[in-house]
């Protein structure tokens, strides 16, 4: 089990008065999180992810001790895991999509050869890549097919099944991900976050798909050196795919033993995490349909999209809130208010559906999370507000109201930034002013 009983006192005063938290500097203008820069981050620029800077911040804050735990149960690409790891934490998380539990996954584990060796077989198979004749396009999805011009695909499918043939090494899962990070850099079409728009021409950021490849590789080794020239390589750190509301999910992590939580949950924006990564998880292979996808990848993932939301789930949610009290009767209000907005419009969306399934998903998480922290230990939400077809939704306040219930006080909750300007000349859209905001729970 991850835990560490010699750090067991977490300090009461878990910010510094001092200083107050705001959105770092390098944060502004990453409109989809994480840094294209950063070490770990450049790995693959997961959408709407959480800022490694944002992350090392409030890390710093929380003033947890030396070598404690911190849990995170939106783990996404593991940003804050490997903010944690390089403030001399351990880390455990917990992620609900199979491909980025991956990712983050490979960014914590300790690699045991010589990490320039990554280097030198990237070079050898693309060069093999390079050499090859002829290579059979037939059997790839539509997708992947549009998104590319042929000599282009043909070099990324040669690549790909070069590193496929050799699932059994070590670097096999880095240069899977230092491939299909490549695969926007090279798109002939619109592939950017949210939406594959492979209708829409564009020129590729980067004409060699080769040499991206590589410099992505050398990246991963410049990352990987230092980590294992401190001592954060020793950490304990891992990533548990799953649900994290799933109690099982936790069973690693002993009750009352992490010092703190910093994560940064899917906002109600009717995101879809699954579909984000559609070109990626067809070009691999993973699935190889829509219908698999939201089996096999979107199953276990928060309800915060329309595309996820069903009746059944829905009827069950609603029945949920009624042990939740005040808060329950709040959330069921919203519901009722965004399933009449629904019914005004033609073709409305089913948010009044999507509401219960989310909160309730979040009642069960902050309960795990209550019985992993020590008691006084710290939990941050990163999290914005929303306002689907104008009902405001107080999405912080209401999982501070739920984490109440649960053994939480409400510490702080500030906002960062105000958000959700990017579409305000639609004239169908809310006028309502959306934030971001920073809060701050402590376990009693």
């Amino acid at each position: 089990m991850l835990t560490n009983d010699s750090h067991k006192s977490v300090p009461e005063s878990v910010l510094k008065e001092d200083q107050q938290v705001q959105e770092p500097s390098s944060g502004r203008g990453r409109r989809h999180g994480t840094s294209r820069i950063e070490p770990f981050d450049r790995w693959f620029r997961y959408p709407a992810g959480f800022a490694s800077d944002y992350a090392s911040l409030l890390l710093h804050q929380l003033q947890l001790p030396a070598g404690g735990l911190v849990v995170d149960p939106f783990t996404g690409s593991g940003v804050t895991g490997t903010a944690a790891r390089r403030a001399g934490h351990s880390f455990f998380g917990v992620e609900a999509h199979p491909l980025i539990a991956e990712l983050a996954a490979l960014k914590l584990r300790c690699f045991s050869g010589d990490p320039s060796e990554l280097l030198v077989t990237a070079r050898e198979l693309t060069q093999q890549a390079r050499a090859t004749v002829h290579v059979d396009l037939g059997g790839e999805a539509d997708l992947t097919l549009r998104s590319f011009d042929p000599e282009t695909l043909a070099l990324l499918v040669s690549l790909r099944d070069l590193i496929r043939a050799e699932h059994e090494h070590e670097w096999h899962k880095y240069l899977k991900w230092a491939l299909l990070a490549t695969l926007r850099d090279v798109a002939s079409v619109r592939v950017g976050w949210p939406y594959q728009r492979p209708g829409a021409q564009r020129q590729p950021t980067f004409s060699d798909p080769g040499s991206r490849f590589l410099q992505r590789v050398a990246w991963m080794v410049d990352d990987i050196g230092d980590v294992e020239k401190n001592e954060s390589a020793s950490l304990e750190c891992r990533v548990k795919q799953g649900d994290s509301g799933v109690a099982e999910n936790w069973s690693d992590v002993g009750n009352g033993s992490a010092h703190g939580c910093v994560t940064s949950p899917p906002y109600l924006n009717n995101f879809d995490y699954a579909d984000a990564t559609r070109l990626e998880l067809y070009f691999w292979g993973d699935v190889t349909s829509w219908s698999q996808m939201c089996s096999e990848v979107r199953s276990d993932m928060l309800t915060a999209t329309t595309q996820q939301s069903s009746v059944g789930a829905a009827l069950d949610a609603r029945k949920s809130l009624q042990k939740y009290g005040e808060v329950g009767d709040q959330i069921g209000e919203l519901a009722d208010q965004l399933q009449k907005e629904r019914g005004n419009r033609a073709r409305g969306k089913e948010y009044d559906r999507v509401l219960p399934d989310y909160f309730v998903a979040i009642y069960r998480i902050l309960e795990n999370l209550a019985h992993a922290l020590a008691p006084g230990a710290p939990a941050v939400f990163l999290v914005g507000d929303s306002a689907p077809y104008g009902v405001y939704v107080d999405t912080p306040g209401i999982m501070a109201k739920l984490g109440t219930q649960l053994g939480f006080v409400l510490e702080k909750d500030v906002i960062l930034r105000h958000r959700g300007q990017r579409w305000k000349g639609n004239a169908t859209r809310h006028n309502v002013q959306l934030a971001e905001r920073f809060v701050l729970l402590r376990r009693e």
